[in-house]
């Protein structure tokens, strides 16, 4: 599959339609058709549902839209800046399932380079993305998730699972908001009644930093990682609530069975989450 190929399939999602990606990448439309059609026979899926009311991407070209993008963004980096940063250096990409992951991603990353120098790294934020495919398709070299893989092309270690404690802000009245962060099925079922019992509303967050924020500074309620709070609970910002019981979310980290550094990876996330 071409260069070309991802960038025009990417430029007709943002523009909306051929002929306007075309002008964009000053094309002919049959161009811009040809190029679509080699990814479509390459895959056996279609990217575009066209009708009068304009071009839409179908199921699956939403799905092959952030592979696409990693794609682009891993040959930019690999043909222009990559030939001058090479030398005797560790190739690194790393990804998490859920945000609550994303301080220990960097971390991860941290300690790594300590002990094995320093790294061509990659870090994952983008969270729509399928950690265990995007490890099995050589998007990424290692990822941690919450699901138990069933992907043969793949090897994972089951970790001790995230504690997640519930806390509350220290202006929190007797009404507030509980934050849920929808870390999936597990999570959903531990705090659903938690949820319910909070007499205000209830805020949907994608994002663990972006929750944590939102409470300090309006105040509310939530679960969050021991790691990801304890210095606010040690400066009083954060209180945690009396009686709760603590969510306990698996962990799974994944890699390639060819994939590079996998006991070094394991052993510094192993080390990184050790209690203090």
């Amino acid at each position: 599959m071409q260069i070309t190929a991802l960038e025009t399939f990417l430029c007709v999602a943002e523009t909306g339609g051929f002929h306007a990606a075309a002008r964009k990448l000053n094309v002919t439309q049959t161009a811009v058709s040809a190029r679509i059609r080699s990814i479509e026979e390459s895959t056996g899926k279609s990217l575009f549902n066209r009708g009068a009311g304009g071009t839409t991407l179908t199921d699956f070209g939403r799905q092959f839209r952030p592979y696409a993008e990693q794609m682009l963004s891993l040959w930019s980096f690999a043909s222009r800046d990559l030939p001058a940063q090479s030398t005797n250096r560790i190739a690194l990409r790393l990804g998490a399932q859920l945000s609550i992951w994303d301080p220990l991603l960097v971390d991860l990353a941290v300690r790594f380079e300590q002990k094995l120098g320093q790294l061509l790294l990659t870090l994952n934020y983008d969270h729509d993305l399928d950690m265990i495919d995007a490890v099995a398709t050589h998007v990424l070299d290692a990822a941690l998730t919450y699901e138990k893989p069933s992907n043969t092309r793949i090897i994972s270690d089951e970790l001790a699972p995230e504690r997640l404690r519930l806390v509350k802000s220290a202006g929190s009245g007797g009404d507030p908001v509980f934050v849920n962060l929808e870390l999936g099925e597990v999570y959903q079922d531990h705090v659903r009644s938690t949820a319910r019992s909070a007499s205000g509303q209830t805020v949907f967050l994608g994002n663990c930093m972006m929750a944590l924020r939102y409470i300090l500074r309006r105040g509310g309620i939530g679960y969050f990682p021991d790691y990801v709070v304890a210095d606010h609970l040690a400066s009083g910002e954060l209180t945690a609530v009396p009686d709760a019981r603590d969510l306990m979310l698996p962990l799974y980290l994944v890699t390639r069975r060819s994939g590079p550094a996998f006991d070094n990876i394991r052993d510094c996330l192993t080390d990184l989450r050790k209690p203090v």
